[in-house]
């Protein structure tokens, strides 16, 4: 169900960041800015406005300016984290660093948080936080869990339950602690948890999937893809939610 937000008046403004791939569409074959259409038709059912963020040079203050047009974030997912970022070496199977994405979304992330803007991770944005905070990542969950039910490959996810924490934001969002079906499509996952955060949902082998701030009134972040399941608005529905009271106080 949508949020009624929009009855309330002009809906909150959601930034979201996006991918910048070679991309083919018709006779072009160009870099190109692009997000899949699930993650922003999940924002307008829910009862935001999406507005697109792609990979850019930012230069000093730019971040700042961004997120003072924004009500809410959302860092969404895409390529691995440069492991230089949390001082690793890159595994063989970690993809070639995105390293304008990797500070672009760090940046945004900082001001975000500064600001105290209602933040939404997904995936790649769930580790994105734990770096900005200075935690570090499993770069290749096979290694430690002995197999690739995380990622099959091929684009197809897997759906895997999570078991959410009580006594969190996570929880306050999806309404209790009854375990998530979430669909899951990652190979890495966060390993040493980064400053402030807290664990809010993990799967029954003990894979992070949730963490937050909860010194923040909005700060979650979920390692699976929500925007895959189009029946459950929850976490955008919260987020969009968090975005209406905070653009009602600016």
């Amino acid at each position: 169900m949508a949020s009624n937000v929009s009855s309330r008046g002009s809906r909150p403004i959601i930034g979201l960041t996006t991918y910048l791939e070679q991309s083919k569409t018709g006779v072009w074959d160009v870099p190109a800015s692009f997000l899949p259409k699930a993650y922003f038709d999940a924002v307008n059912q829910a009862g935001g406005l999406a507005v697109l963020i792609p990979p850019q040079a930012l230069e000093a203050g730019d971040a700042e300016s961004i997120v003072a047009s924004l009500d809410g974030l959302i860092v969404c997912g895409g390529k691995d984290v440069n492991p230089a970022r949390y001082g690793a070496e890159p595994h063989p199977t970690t993809d070639e660093p995105r390293l304008d994405r990797d500070a672009l979304e760090d940046a945004l992330i900082n001001a975000a948080l500064a600001h105290k803007l209602p933040f939404l991770g997904i995936c790649r944005g769930a580790q994105m936080l734990n770096v900005n905070r200075g935690g570090t990542l499993i770069q290749h969950l096979p290694d430690v869990i002995g197999d690739d039910r995380y990622q099959k490959g091929g684009g197809v996810f897997s759906t895997m339950p999570v078991e959410v924490a009580g006594g969190t934001k996570l929880a306050d969002v999806l309404g209790g602690t009854t375990p998530v079906a979430a669909e899951v499509y990652h190979h890495q996952a966060i390993d040493q948890l980064g400053e402030g955060l807290t664990v809010s949902g993990r799967t029954a082998d003990g894979v992070i999937e949730a963490i937050e701030l909860a010194d923040l009134p909005f700060a979650v972040a979920v390692q699976w893809h929500p925007e895959e399941s189009p029946d459950d608005l929850r976490l955008f529905t919260g987020l969009v939610e968090a975005a209406a009271t905070y653009r009602s106080m600016k």
